[in-house]
């Protein structure tokens, strides 16, 4: 798949994540565009994994440029940032999760970041209240 196929499938994740619940999530974009498995992430969310780009079917050069160009939509639609701690699934120690190999800060935050469509949510929340 070229960048241009990546970028549109990327983004219309995003865009789908942000009108179902008002939120997307880079973990679960890799997951719509078939970069990640859901049994892969569950393992990870489990601690069987070390890091999430291990289980990533495409190399770091393309997940870098799928991280990117969540970001440049995300910021282009008016999302807010949100930091989200990922603690592992299960009995025990709810230790913390990483995203990359090499545990930089800059790129454990990006993965980390939701994006919220505060408008939206807010229609959902008046949706639900309305159905009550």
């Amino acid at each position: 798949m070229n960048n241009t196929e990546l970028t549109g499938k990327v983004h219309s994740a995003v865009y789908h994540q942000c009108q179902r619940r008002g939120y997307a999530a880079p973990v679960d974009v890799l997951m719509d565009i078939g970069v990640l498995s859901k049994a892969d992430y569950e393992n990870w969310r489990r601690g069987k994994v070390p890091y999430l780009e291990k289980v990533c079917r495409t190399n770091l050069h393309k997940l870098s440029f799928i991280m990117k160009q969540i970001r440049v939509y995300a910021r282009k639609s008016g999302y807010k940032e949100s930091f989200t701690v990922y603690k592992r699934w299960g009995k025990g120690k709810k230790s913390p999760l990483y995203f990359s190999k090499t545990r930089n800060p800059n790129i454990e935050r990006n993965y980390a970041t939701h994006y919220v469509d505060a408008e939206r949510i807010a229609e959902l929340k008046k949706t639900e209240s309305e159905n009550e």
